[in-house]
């Protein structure tokens, strides 16, 4: 799983200007330069201006999102801030979703090179979904187990850049302004109990606690403050002196208060009052508001019948895999009580969270020698593997991935849950590895970064049936890079593939099709080894996040498929090395262009064989 945007991406990039600038100026600025570009007052010629739009929208989203600035590097950010969102300012910015759309009316697609035609179509269909999107109140659900202000104020603290007096007071100032997001946070919430729009009571109810960890004694433990536990050389010891004083003091007057603020409003308030429903369909326009998230995730018209029934015919498939594989390992049993004895055998678990972590990285070691087997091109940003988080890890997943920055000169981080050893088996090690480092989220969204000659928006786009589908699909190459040698990974692989297959079932089933929780998890448990513990958490994170958990096992049969294609047509001239470099090459695609471009790549190689005439 990759965090970053949304999704499950920060999950505090969700909306804003910067408390910093005045809402009212930056927004008749930004309109103001909109309908400028799209009345060409300067004469420019079409490519020109097309290339002009997508830096103006890259300029207002960093200015909007001041914690997506500081998440991608990007120069001229406002890194002290914190994204308004109060409900005006909401309001605000979704009035001028539709400036973008305007100006793109106005130049003429055909007129254009082929590769801006595709950066044009992929800038208008996120425009567009973000203006269909605006239809539904997601500002309101503005807290879950997984995300927000309790979770991703102290991880956004945790990766901002602290070398320079500069930067360390953007922290300070970022500190002072938790008072104020975390005020408006509650007002969302308010508003979403007013309005129906809670997540499901059930998911929330380890999130008073989540916040309840961020009111440490002793300033100086706080996860928000790391920065101030160490300095770099730069600074003399008076500025660290400082520094550390005004950091404590923020601390304790502005941060423990807001905090203590919120965890009453949850534990006597909100909680309480969440709704017992679990269905995303329960919600206000609720039906199309799923189907909304399932299309947008997918990038595909499928319904949710079509993908439950996709479901249905993978866990068949991949039970009938498992089945083989465990009579490879000579256990005497059913498959239930072979899961359950990969659940609950000591042997299978290490016994301090210091093990586990090794065990992670020395995976990693071995993933990075065998990438060139594979790929042409490779990422120059580096990654290593971490703890989630104390304060998030009894309601975290299993793990997941933190993009980095090129421009910030931040390596990417693999999250990895050390919370409950007993349920985090070696035999799921190596596949989730390979997910969401190396070959897959890491590889995959470090190159992205690192294209040169495309527009900022897709350098850091993160189409989920993309970013998650090619993860998945990452796991499969671990066979011809040396991994899932041991029968026992090896299940563990065809368990975490099969994992992904429930999910096309539970989600649908709770989302669209009447299915309760404990049906879900039921249905969970008979057809994984995964731990009670961590089916538990996936289901919650299914029903807080409607429709994201379906990207992964769509978004990798369709580069199956493609890969199968490709082998088919081009037989013996099929080089997987440049298979993978033509999925990559151009950052993340909807499916349906994925597609498209490599069925193309397909009939561009077979073009350039040459055939020679008899007697040559």
């Amino acid at each position: 799983m990759k965090r970053g945007r949304g999704a499950a991406v920060l999950a505090v990039i969700v909306a804003g200007p910067a408390l910093a600038r005045a809402q009212g100026a930056d927004t008749l600025d930004f309109q103001g330069r909109f309908e400028a570009l799209a009345l060409n007052a300067e004469g420019l010629p079409a490519a020109q201006r097309l290339h002009a739009l997508f830096d103006l929208g890259w300029e207002r989203s960093m200015t909007w999102y001041p914690e997506f600035a500081t998440y991608v590097g990007y120069v001229e950010g406002e890194h002290g801030a914190w994204t308004d969102m109060s409900l005006e300012a909401i309001r605000n910015r979704e009035e001028r979703l539709g400036d973008a759309l305007a100006v793109l009316e106005t130049i003429p697609r055909d007129s254009l090179s082929p590769e801006d035609r595709l950066s044009y179509d992929l800038f208008r269909r996120d425009a567009e979904e973000e203006v269909e999107g605006a239809r539904f109140p997601a500002e309101l659900l503005a807290i879950n187990q997984l995300g927000g202000v309790q979770q991703d104020v102290p991880n956004l603290l945790a990766l901002m850049p602290a070398r320079t007096v500069a930067e360390y007071e953007d922290i300070l100032s970022r500190l002072h302004g938790i008072p104020t997001l975390v005020d408006q946070t509650i007002a969302l919430l308010e508003a979403g109990l007013a309005a129906g729009v809670t997540p499901p009571r059930i998911t929330l109810r380890d999130v008073p606690g989540q916040v309840e960890t961020l009111l440490v004694a002793e300033p100086l433990e706080s996860p928000m403050l790391q920065a101030f536990t160490r300095f770099p050389d730069g600074l003399s010891e008076s500025e660290r002196k400082r520094l550390r004083e005004e950091a404590v003091a923020a601390f304790g007057e502005h941060v423990v208060p807001a905090y203590r603020r919120l965890h009453e409003f949850l534990a006597r308030t909100y909680v309480p009052a969440a709704r017992e429903t679990i269905a995303a369909t329960a919600l206000p326009d609720g039906e199309a508001w799923y189907a909304y998230n399932v299309r947008r995730s997918t990038t595909t018209g499928l319904s949710p019948r079509e993908i439950h029934e996709i479901g249905q015919r993978e866990v068949a498939r991949i039970r009938a895999e498992m089945e083989a594989t465990k009579e490879t390992t000579g256990f005497d049993g059913d498959l239930a009580a072979f899961n359950d004895y990969l659940r609950t055998d000591p042997r299978f678990f290490h016994d301090s969270a210091e093990e586990l972590i090794e065990g992670y990285r020395d995976i990693a070691k071995r993933a990075d020698p065998a990438l060139v087997s594979l790929f042409g091109t490779v990422p120059r940003l580096g990654y290593g593997v971490k703890e989630v988080p104390s304060y998030s890890e009894r309601s975290q997943t299993t793990a997941y991935y933190q993009p980095g920055s090129p421009q910030a000169a931040r390596p990417g981080w693999f999250f990895a849950n050390t919370y409950a050893l007993d349920t985090r088996p070696m035999w799921e090690m190596e596949a989730l590895t390979l997910h969401e480092a190396v070959p897959g989220h890491h590889l995959q969204i470090a190159i992205a970064q690192e294209l040169e000659g495309l527009p900022e928006f897709r350098r850091h786009g993160g189409t989920t049936a993309f970013v998650e589908g090619w993860g998945l699909y990452a796991e499969s190459l671990g066979e011809d890079m040396g991994f899932y040698q041991d029968p026992y990974s090896k299940y563990g692989q065809l368990t975490y593939e099969m994992w992904r297959a429930v999910r096309l079932v539970v989600d649908t089933g709770m989302h669209s099709m009447g299915w309760s929780r404990e049906q879900a998890i039921e249905f969970f448990k008979v057809n994984s080894s995964k731990t009670e513990h961590d089916i538990t958490v996936e289901i919650d994170r299914y029903i807080v996040w409607p429709g994201q958990a379906l990207a992964y096992k769509i978004g990798e049969l369709k580069i199956k498929e493609l890969r199968a294609e490709a082998e088919r047509e081009l037989g013996e001239r099929f080089d997987v090395r440049a298979f993978h470099d033509a999925v990559l090459g151009q950052g993340a695609l909807p499916l349906d262009i994925l597609e498209a471009r490599i069925r193309d790549w397909i009939a561009e190689r077979s073009d350039a064989v040459v055939t020679l005439p008899p007697g040559a």
